[in-house]
């Protein structure tokens, strides 16, 4: 079974793998059954969707009704105005058929704009906020995606008491010294907050460089056994981050066997060889990139 450690301050002892439902966006509900009882098997007790994430939602609301109590379960509005966020929170209940969630994010919280307007009177906070306070909604959080957000969500934290945040964290993604110092510095504050912090991209090789190949996901993930297995673990290594799954639902029995099979920490030697092997490569720049 998958190790558990407090989330955060929230009360809850979430598993180190959390399941990223992006993987259900264009499943037909029979396949996604399917994936989420592989959950129960390892023990998986929390769920990370979003608004945006296709039919996700949807997929997991017939199962939600069996298996609530079960999961701790997130969701994301990519709204930034109040009305939009509050319209959101609703039709994200409505299709997880629940009558509340554990988590709300701020979906990739980035651009300094709709940073601004989130953040601010009559925006999506203020539609959080006043969910959390209906009893929709039991805790906030603020998630990102590129090289800037670690330092974004530093900003995030400083403008109002997130209880989470989600940002990118890999090997290749850490060899960046901007971004590992930014990182570091999030990281270092949400500890002393008791501020939970949820990392994504554990296990992506680069871009994709071709057509060649069927794609469940906008980047290609690593598939080498031994590789995944390594990434799993140099992440997992680190005793106060959650690993969020791929969005790609072929490898996720994989990532989480790696999860609850973590014995040694890989070395730098071993790390850096999958690199060069396997042609890894950070999948964020800055520029348009950010965006992703």
């Amino acid at each position: 079974m998958i190790p558990r450690r407090p989330f955060g301050k929230t009360g809850h002892e979430s598993t180190r793998a959390i399941f990223g439902a992006a993987a259900l966006a264009a499943m037909r509900q029979e396949r996604a059954d399917r994936v989420l009882e592989t959950l129960l098997e390892y023990g998986v007790n929390h769920i990370d969707t979003a608004a945006d994430y296709g039919e996700s939602e949807a997929r997991i609301g017939p199962w939600m009704r069996q298996h609530r109590g079960d999961f701790f379960l997130a969701t994301k509005t990519g709204a930034r105005d109040y009305a939009g966020a509050r319209e959101s929170i609703r039709r994200s209940l409505d299709r997880l058929q629940t009558d509340r969630v554990d988590l709300l994010q701020l979906h990739n919280l980035v651009e300094p704009d709709e940073w601004e307007r989130a953040l601010s009177p009559g925006g999506a906070i203020e539609a959080a906020i006043e969910a959390r306070e209906n009893g929709l909604v039991r805790f906030i959080g603020v998630t990102g995606h590129g090289t800037r957000i670690a330092a974004r969500h530093a900003e995030s934290l400083a403008k109002f008491d997130f209880d989470s945040i989600l940002l990118p964290y890999n090997y290749t993604m850490m060899r960046n010294p901007s971004y590992a110092t930014d990182f570091e510095a999030v990281v270092a504050a949400c500890r002393d907050r008791g501020v939970a912090v949820q990392t994504i991209k554990a296990v992506a090789r680069r871009r994709w460089r071709g057509d060649e190949e069927r794609r469940f996901s906008w980047y290609e993930p690593i598939r080498d056994p031994s590789a995944l297995r390594r990434s799993v673990a140099w992440v997992l290594a680190r005793p106060d981050v959650f690993l969020n799954t791929s969005s790609d639902a072929t490898i996720l029995e994989a990532i989480l066997q790696a999860a609850a099979a973590v014995e040694e920490i890989p070395t730098d030697d071993e790390m850096t060889g999958d690199v060069r092997r396997l042609e890894m490569e950070p999948l964020f720049a800055l520029g348009d990139l950010e965006r992703i």
